[in-house]
C-alpha cells in the first residue's frame, strides 16, 4: 500500500472511528480523511468480542449514532446486530472505502516546521508512513491483543478449558458442561444466562464481591409507541432525549441519594432471586455508581438464578485443582470448564508512542482539555468515552468539536489548533470517577485533569454538550495559528 497523505487521518474502524469518519463526511465535507484499522475487519469491540451473550450495557437508542436511527426493538442490542450496525453505517455514509486495513499504528509524530503529523504503521509488508494535519485517535481503552489476566494458583492443574471472554474459541460447546465463569461484571452477567440457555449442565458465577445488577424490561414500550406515532427520526430523537435524562439523573440521584437508589436495587432484585439472595450476593459494599452497573434485560441473569440453571457463589480463589476450583472458604467448585471474566487491560490512545518535534510524551503527563485533546499538543483528538453512559454519546460529541475545530481553522487560515495551559493548575480527580478494578489498575495511563473547565471531565453529557458545542471552540484556551510560533508545552502542562 502507498502512503497517505490527508487532512485527517483517524485511528480506529469501530464505533467510533466509523461514527468520527461519518462526521467528516457530513460536516467537513472539503476535508480530505482515512482511517486505519489494525485488523482486517470493521467493528471494533463488536468484532473481536465473540463470547455467547455478548450485548451492548446501554439501551441502543443512545449507544447508536444519532445521525442514524436505530430501527430494532430490543432495549440492549445483541453484539452481532451491533457489528452489522456499524458496517452498514460506514457504507451508507461513504465511509467504508476509506478504510485501509491491516495498518497497526505504532508512532505518531508532530512537526511544528511543516504542521502535519508523520504515523507509522505495522503492516504485513512493513512499516508504511503516512501524513495528516489532523489525527483523531478512535481506538478506544482497552488491548485488543491481551485481557486481565489473573494468575490463579494451580490452574496449570485443572483438567478442563480455562477461557478469556474476549479471546473466546468457536469450537467450544457448553452443552452439557458444569461451568465456572470467575468475575462479576458486565461480561459475567451476560454469559452466565447465555451459557445456560446454550445448554450448560450448571453455570456458577464466582465472584469476590457483589456488584449492582440492576434489571430492566426487555423491550421499550414507550418507545415503540412513539416510533408508531412518530417519523423515525423524530422517535428516534424523542427516546434518546427521554434516555439520556433517565441515565444522567440515575447517575447523579446515585451520587446524591445512594441509599435510596441501593435500597430499590435491591427490592428489584429480590422479585426474582428472594431477599435473602439478595443480602448474601448482592449487596455491595460500594455506593451506586462507583463502579458501573451490570444491567441485565428482562432480568435474564437474576432469572436463570431463580430457575436453578444457574448459581452464585461469593468467595475468592485458594487454587484451581484436576476437577475444579477449591476456594477460600474451604468448599469445591467442581467444574469442566473455566471462563476468566476477569477483565480488560486498559490501554490509552492505543499504546500509541507520540512525538513532539522529536521529544516524547506520554498522555499521562498532559492535562486533559474538553475530554478530547492534550495540552500544548496541537492537532490531536483522543476519544474516550463515556463510564456512567453511552460510550457513543461522548465519542460523537468528540466528533462534532473536531468537525468544529476543523472549520475554526479554515476560516482563521490557521495550521495548527493547540490547548494552551500556561498557568500551573491543581490536580482534579481522574477522568473516569469509577473504583472498577481494571480503572484502578491503570490510573497511571490517564491523561491529568484540573479542577475546572476546561481542563477537568465530569462524566455529565448535558455538561458537555455545552462545553463542547461549536459555537465555544474559540474559548480563548485553544490556540488558532498559521503555523507552530511557540514550540510545545513542556512535559506535564
Amino acid at each position: 500500500m502507498k502512503s497517505l497523505h490527508v487532512d485527517v487521518l483517524v485511528v480506529g474502524a469501530g464505533l467510533s472511528g466509523v461514527g468520527a469518519a461519518c462526521r467528516l463526511a457530513q460536516l467537513a465535507p472539503d476535508r480530505s480523511f482515512a482511517i486505519l484499522e489494525s485488523r482486517e475487519a470493521s467493528g471494533g469491540t463488536w468484532d473481536l468480542f465473540r463470547y455467547p451473550g455478548i450485548r451492548s450495557d446501554s439501551d441502543v437508542f443512545t449507544f447508536s449514532y444519532p445521525f442514524r436511527p436505530w430501527t430494532g426493538t430490543d432495549v440492549l442490542a445483541s453484539g452481532e446486530s451491533i457489528r452489522s450496525y456499524i458496517r452498514d453505517t460506514a457504507r451508507e455514509f461513504g465511509v467504508e472505502d476509506r478504510i485501509h486495513y491491516g495498518q497497526r499504528v505504532i508512532a505518531a509524530a508532530w512537526s511544528s516546521g511543516t504542521g502535519r503529523w508523520t504515523v507509522k504503521s505495522e503492516t504485513v509488508d512493513g512499516l508504511i508512513e503516512h501524513t495528516a494535519q489532523f489525527l483523531h485517535v478512535c481506538t478506544g481503552y482497552f488491548s485488543y491483543d491481551t485481557g486481565h489476566v489473573v494468575d490463579f494458583p494451580g490452574r496449570a492443574t485443572f483438567d478442563g478449558p480455562i477461557i478469556h471472554p474476549q479471546f473466546w474459541p468457536e469450537a467450544f460447546d457448553p452443552a452439557g458442561k458444569r461451568i465456572v465463569v470467575i468475575g462479576s461484571g458486565a461480561t459475567a452477567v451476560t454469559l452466565v444466562p447465555a451459557l445456560a440457555d446454550q445448554g450448560a449442565a450448571h453455570v456458577t458465577m464466582l465472584q469476590r464481591s457483589p456488584g449492582y445488577v440492576l434489571p430492566l424490561p426487555d423491550t421499550d414500550a414507550v418507545g415503540n409507541g412513539l416510533r408508531r406515532l412518530l417519523p423515525l427520526r423524530a422517535a428516534h430523537r424523542a427516546i434518546r432525549a427521554r434516555n439520556v435524562v433517565q441515565n444522567v439523573g440515575l447517575y447523579e440521584l446515585s451520587k446524591r441519594f445512594p441509599g435510596v437508589v441501593r435500597t430499590g436495587i435491591a427490592r428489584l432484585n429480590a422479585r426474582f432471586v428472594g431477599e435473602q439472595t439478595v443480602r448474601e450476593h448482592f449487596t455491595p459494599a460500594y455506593d451506586p455508581w462507583d463502579q458501573r452497573m451490570c444491567v441485565v434485560p428482562g432480568g435474564d441473569f437474576l432469572a436463570a438464578i431463580r430457575d436453578g440453571a444457574a448459581s452464585v457463589v461469593t468467595d475468592s480463589v485458594e487454587t484451581f485443582t484436576r476437577t475444579g476450583i477449591r476456594l477460600a472458604g474451604g468448599e469445591e467448585l467442581e467444574a469442566d470448564a473455566v471462563i476468566t471474566a476477569t477483565g480488560l487491560r486498559v490501554e490509552v490512545a492505543g499504546g500509541i508512542t507520540f512525538t513532539l518535534d522529536g521529544v516524547s510524551f506520554a498522555p499521562s503527563e498532559r492535562y486533559f482539555y474538553k475530554g478530547a485533546m492534550f495540552s500544548g499538543v496541537p492537532n490531536l483528538a483522543v476519544c474516550l468515552g463515556y463510564t456512567n453512559n453511552s460510550w457513543t454519546l461522548r465519542a460523537d460529541l468528540t466528533a462534532r468539536f473536531v468537525c468544529a475545530v476543523l472549520a475554526r481553522m479554515a476560516a482563521t487560515g490557521a495550521a495548527t489548533a493547540t490547548p494552551r495551559l500556561d498557568e500551573p493548575i491543581e490536580d482534579g480527580s481522574p477522568p473516569f470517577g469509577l473504583t472498577s478494578g481494571y480503572l484502578e489498575r491503570s490510573r497511571h495511563l490517564f491523561p491529568k485533569q484540573g479542577t475546572t473547565k476546561p481542563w477537568t471531565v465530569r462524566q455529565n453529557y448535558f455538561h458537555d454538550l455545552r462545553l463542547m458545542s461549536s459555537r465555544r471552540v474559540d474559548d480563548g484556551v485553544l490556540e488558532f495559528e498559521p503555523l507552530m510560533v511557540r514550540p510545545p508545552v513542556g512535559v506535564g502542562r
